[in-house]
């Protein structure tokens, strides 16, 4: 009996699927699929931190360009307009340089945000039962990543108990 898929919370196996306390043999499954869920408080809030991180890193480069342009285009022959922007666009390397380790923190903030989702995505199964047919939300997460181990993982054990 394979394991596709196994974490603290869900078990895909060859024979069942095992969401918290509930197990749904494989053969009782015909279909799985998936619909964007209705988003939480919490997949609201990192989506609205996730603008704020894009703005703290973008705005900085935003103004150096405006003082950059100011600079450059102030009355001033083309040879001092030139030494100006060479000179801002080094001071502005250096600057980069002296605060990565700064830009370092809200950099993984953004990427964690990516990884953790702000969209809610439940996996929907159709159970065949002697009653008829019964369509089941079997797990609903933010978790991008782990949605698509698991909803894969179901994939492959329904496919495999068909053929």
């Amino acid at each position: 009996m394979p394991t596709y898929y196994q974490d603290g919370a869900v078990r895909v196996t060859g024979t069942a699927v095992q969401v918290g306390t509930t197990v749904l043999p494989i053969a009782e499954l015909s279909l799985v699929w998936h619909v964007r869920g209705r988003p939480t408080v919490r997949t609201a809030s990192r989506r609205v931190a996730r603008f704020g991180l894009i703005a703290l890193l973008t705005v900085p480069v935003v103004a150096g360009a405006v003082v950059l342009a100011t600079l450059v285009f102030a009355e001033r022959g083309l040879a001092a307009q030139i030494g100006v922007a060479v000179g801002v666009v080094v001071l502005g390397l250096v600057l980069l340089m002296l605060l990565a380790p700064v830009i370092e923190i809200p950099m993984m903030a953004l990427e964690r945000s990516y990884d953790r989702g702000t969209t809610v995505r439940e996996i929907w199964v159709r159970w065949r039962r002697p009653d008829g047919d019964h369509d089941l939300l079997l797990l609903r997460t933010a978790d991008t990543a782990r949605f698509g181990r698991i909803y894969r993982a179901i994939q492959r054990a329904i496919e495999r108990a068909d053929d």
